[in-house]
């Protein structure tokens, strides 16, 4: 289906692409409770619910991603079987439990501080190592799931994926990269070349990033 993409939303891409076919791979009960952190248009939360989740919830801070989702679950005929909320990544949710979190969050290195963009930037901006989100994601989703319960995550290989399955492993998760793709850089990672190359993130004339899946799974 085609989705309402107003300014200031970040529109799917070839990251929400890999995020949906990973969650197409899950199994999900009848029951099954999904979370969609940092929804933007909503497409995963639609996908979840098209792959048969009773209930999502999805989150984001923007106020405009916030009815945005809203609008794209009532025209996809998902409307009753998603929530959306607005807030900072999973604190609508603390003390619930899900079968299967779904996780795109911002991962771009930068110089900027996070969060501290405005509209679509938010969406990628995340501090000069990339995980300013990640990192918080690590801490708190290990307590979102349920046993079983299945955390799917997305973002680069400059934002150290093996970290992120170093630490959802210490967090008692048995945690792997699932599926690995390599895209063109977006007009983003071509406008601070330069800076990632100073960074020593990407080499001399790269034109092409490497994006990850992670799988980590609650015992």
């Amino acid at each position: 289906m085609k989705l309402l993409k107003p300014p200031g939303v970040y529109a799917p891409q070839e990251d929400t692409a890999m995020l949906i076919a990973a969650l197409r791979r899950e199994h999900l009960s009848p029951q099954a409770h999904v979370l969609d952190v940092g929804t933007g248009t909503g497409a995963v939360a639609i996908a979840a619910a098209h792959h048969g989740a009773a209930r999502v919830v999805a989150i984001d801070t923007s106020a405009v991603a916030v009815l945005t989702t809203r609008l794209n679950a009532l025209l996809s005929g998902h409307a009753r079987a998603i929530r959306v909320s607005r807030g900072d990544l999973t604190e609508p949710v603390t003390g619930l439990r899900f079968d299967l979190v779904l996780a795109n969050p911002p991962y771009v290195p930068s110089a900027e501080v996070p969060m501290a963009g405005r509209g679509a930037a938010r969406a990628w901006e995340a501090g000069v190592d990339g995980r300013a989100v990640i990192d918080e994601l690590c801490a708190n989703v290990p307590a979102l799931l349920r046993p079983k319960g299945v955390l799917l995550v997305v973002h680069s290989v400059m934002s150290n994926p093996a970290m992120t399955v170093a630490r959802l492993t210490e967090a008692g998760l048995d945690a792997t990269v699932t599926e690995r793709r390599f895209v063109p850089f977006g007009p983003v990672l071509r406008e601070r070349a330069d800076w990632l190359e100073t960074q020593g993130l990407i080499e001399h004339g790269q034109e092409k990033e490497e994006l990850v899946v992670i799988r980590a799974e609650q015992p």
